[in-house]
């Protein structure tokens, strides 16, 4: 094993921080790789399931962006946050995905998304109605709004993750919000606060 000088050898991989395991990373230290992708993977491939809607795709785009990663580790500052440029990462891989498949007819594009188990996720009908609803957002607002409702970063965070301004952001996710309550509320009437007022 190589040791890096920021890497405390007699620590366990959950004592290290984040900027350690990539300076052990960036040194060869297969250990330290490993324990960086075992921290993130789940969060990553959340964050690429939300935005295609396809299993095997988000898996596909998941490993693409730890193969990304580890190339480009050397390009991370240590003085900023992990997260943001991890995702941004990841996003700009399915980002690639969403435009192969605007060039596949729309009937083709439903099938392969039911074929990726949208509705095996929890929550399960419920679950496949959120998804078929954030396929209808931009991409814009389905990533902004998957990273503050679902991976629990702030606006700053999200911003520097799209590279877009704080308001712009704001802006995305309430969209988004008012377009996937629209959504269910056709769907699911019965999610509507509004029909409270109007029993039949």
């Amino acid at each position: 094993m190589i040791e890096s000088p920021s890497v405390i050898s007699d620590s366990t991989p959950e004592d290290l921080s984040t900027a350690q395991l990539v300076a052990g990373s960036l040194e060869g230290d297969a250990d330290s790789m490993q324990q960086l992708l075992a921290r993130y993977q789940h969060r990553v491939f959340g964050l690429c399931f939300r935005m295609l809607g396809n299993r095997m795709d988000a898996e596909d785009a998941t490993q693409e962006t730890f193969i990304r990663v580890f190339r480009s580790l050397h390009h991370w500052d240590s003085s900023r946050d992990f997260v943001p440029w991890l995702f941004a990462i990841a996003g700009n891989r399915c980002r690639t995905l969403l435009s192969k498949r605007s060039r596949q007819p729309r009937s083709q594009l439903i099938e392969e998304m039911l074929d990726g188990e949208i509705g095996q996720e929890p929550d399960g009908d419920l679950a496949e109605e959120i998804q078929l609803a954030l396929a209808e957002l931009s991409e814009n607002q389905r990533i902004a709004f998957v990273l503050f409702h679902e991976q629990q970063l702030s606006y700053i965070e999200i911003a520097e993750t799209l590279s877009s301004p704080v308001g712009t952001i704001k802006t995305w996710i309430h969209r988004a919000r008012l377009a996937t309550a629209r959504w269910l509320a056709r769907r699911h009437p019965e999610l509507d606060p509004s029909n409270a007022m109007h029993p039949v």
